[in-house]
């Protein structure tokens, strides 16, 4: 009976492990359409935490809170942050940014 204890136990540890890095994957992907659909370079992004969290409208899912670095210039880089419940994107927080400026005239 301890076996199975522990294969169920190891089991959920693997999934764990999997999963966080599918939600690490999709994080990856939401940041970088964020900052296409932004003008944005996307530079790197970084987990802050995960958490196990429920909510009468979501149910049980996972909270997670991911750093997100970024350029508006191409010179400097600025910190935002992303929330995702599950593996979809919640919010996203951006500090005020420069932009680039040069305007081109195709006239």
């Amino acid at each position: 009976m301890e076996n199975i204890y522990i294969l169920l136990t190891v089991f959920l540890v693997l999934w764990y492990f999997v999963y966080l890095r599918k939600i690490a994957e999709a994080a990856r992907k939401q940041a970088s359409n964020y900052c296409k659909k932004e003008n944005l370079q996307f530079i790197a992004i970084a987990r802050r935490s995960s958490r196990l969290r429920f909510n009468k409208q979501l149910g049980i899912y996972w909270l997670s809170v991911f750093d997100a670095e970024f350029s508006g210039d191409g010179e400097s880089s600025f910190q935002g942050v992303m929330i995702l419940h599950g593996l979809r994107l919640a919010d996203v927080q951006l500090p005020a940014y420069r932009i680039n400026n040069n305007i081109i005239d195709l006239h």
